[in-house]
């Protein structure tokens, strides 16, 4: 049985996981990152990441037989990215995924790119996507740098010699992810040379094999294949084992992220919607919004919020009508925004929270903004739908929110569907699984990747429990909702009438 090395290189620590065949977790390590911050600047230290990945492998494949293991993938955050000497050593900081000093360049990208940005779907970029900081970084850039995202960096390390990068984590350079090429006439336009940018390979693509030193570093053993990895959302997506046409990863934890499979590209309209594409060459949309569980620490400090979800629950009930042994119907809702604006199921900038209904306590404030948040993934889900988008697969839960019992019964609940849960849905499973999918593919062909990816994922993803819809019809709920945000100027017209459109006809099927 051969194992396998999924690396998640996050914000705030890297992870390494070895998964045997099975999907048995046979050693798993972190170490902390840390982050320079100033105003709109994001940075981390690239030589931090190199030393801290090697520390983490080390402990993770501590009691693994070196010759079992098969491969290793590395995922890393979006739109992170530095410049590189010829020798892969860093000339620049990490300007972090969320960095915005290069706010100034993104109405000259997006005049240049409009066609191509227009032609993958989702339209215009923002000043945190990779391709404005790169036009930051070549005002000062000497002779001879080369772009290298985060993941980039790590994999030369590893391999000892330059590297591809992944279609995944360049989509927010700009690459053509239909031609899967650089658009030359785009970067020409903006002043970017090509000699300043890696070739570009599909994930799952064979690397090269793990280097003398860096087998020295990391205790993976030198001659490993070091497999091209993704973004750590669509990392996390493959550990949830979202793979299927239809098929959506709902991740729930301070913020909502959802992410799916289709055959073809989706266009959005309002550009809230992007699409990575998959290691067999289908399409993965999603979008992030800005609400989610990080509004229960703001709203809530100090609380019990397993005591609250037990006492949510005997007030509100599961079952139908939501008035179990002389319980009451929910009244409140809230609109649980970390932050203000918001990105997905719409781009609203100015959005901010609110409360519909009355709180009386606690308990109440707490249910409204788990309410809030179902509400607003239903819609998320109601919006792609209206984009044409397929959902009629499996529903994946994952992020910190599943550990609520009572929040992942109403979330089926508005959903009105099951929902799956995990064992061990996290990005290091999800770029283990990658490099036995990439293995896989090298050995058997580039044709096989897509049967290989359900065989290995029907053996790696383990599920914990399907949880059936729960809490009562919630439909007029919901629509006030939808309402509210209508009526706020927020929520387009057509997908407000497209959500009480798809819920009408809900409530008369058969």
């Amino acid at each position: 049985m051969s194992v396998w090395i999924g690396v998640d290189l996050g914000t705030q620590s890297v992870r390494a996981t070895a998964v045997a065949d099975d999907g048995r977790v046979l050693g798993a390590a972190g170490r902390p990152l840390t982050s320079r911050r100033d105003g709109p600047r994001h940075e981390q230290d690239p030589e931090q990441w190199w030393r801290e990945l090697a520390a983490a492998t080390r402990e993770a494949l501590r009691d693994v037989p070196p010759g079992r293991i098969g491969g290793v993938a590395v995922d890393a955050t979006s739109g992170t990215i530095l410049l590189a000497d010829r020798d892969g050593r860093p000339l620049t900081p990490g300007l972090m995924y969320d960095d915005r000093r290069a706010a100034d360049q993104v109405e000259r990208v997006n005049a240049a790119g409009a066609a191509v940005w227009e032609a993958l779907g989702y339209r215009r970029m923002q000043a945190t996507w990779a391709l404005p900081k790169l036009l930051w970084l070549l005002r000062d850039a000497p002779e001879g740098a080369r772009l290298a995202h985060q993941s980039d960096f790590v994999n030369r390390r590893l391999i000892g010699r330059e590297v591809a990068t992944d279609l995944s984590n360049a989509l927010k350079t700009g690459v053509d992810l239909i031609h899967e090429r650089w658009p030359g006439e785009v970067l020409d336009t903006l002043g970017v040379p090509a000699a300043l940018l890696p070739a570009v390979v599909r994930p799952g693509s064979v690397l090269g094999e793990v280097c003398a030193e860096a087998a020295a570093a990391t205790g993976i053993p030198a001659g490993t294949p070091v497999v091209a990895g993704t973004t750590d959302g669509c990392a996390a997506q493959l550990g949830a084992g979202a793979l299927t046409p239809g098929s959506w990863n709902s991740v729930l934890g301070t913020t909502l992220v959802l992410k799916g499979v289709t055959r073809t590209l989706v266009h959005d309209p309002l550009g809230v919607v992007y699409s990575h594409k998959a290691p067999d060459g289908s399409w993965l949309p999603g979008g992030a919004s800005s609400t989610g569980a990080g509004v229960l620490a703001r709203d809530l400090p100090g609380r019990d919020l397993d005591a609250l979800g037990r006492l949510a629950a005997e007030r509100f009930g599961e079952r139908s009508g939501g008035r179990p042994g002389g319980g009451r119907a929910p009244s409140a809702t809230i609109y649980p925004l970390v932050s203000r604006g918001e990105r997905f199921p719409f781009a609203a900038p100015d959005a901010e929270g609110f409360t519909l209904g009355e709180v009386d306590d606690d308990v109440d404030r707490y249910a409204a903004i788990l309410r809030g948040a179902a509400y607003v993934e239903r819609l998320c889900f109601d919006y792609l739908d209206l984009l044409g988008a397929p959902a009629d697969g499996e529903v994946i839960l994952t992020g910190g929110a599943t550990r609520s019992a009572y929040w992942n019964r109403l979330r089926a609940g508005v959903l009105g569907r099951p929902v799956t849960l995990r064992e061990n849905a996290e990005p290091a499973l999800g770029m283990a699984l990658l490099a036995a999918v990439g293995a896989a593919a090298r050995d058997a062909g580039p044709g096989r990747t897509r049967e290989a990816s359900r065989e290995i994922t029907a053996r790696m993803v383990r599920t914990r429990e399907v949880v059936e819809p729960g809490g009562g019809d919630l439909t007029e709920h919901y629509l006030r909702f939808v309402g509210e945000l209508e009526d706020r100027g927020w929520l387009p017209g057509p997908a407000a009438a497209h959500a009480r459109a798809r819920s009408s006809l809900e409530r008369t099927a058969p």
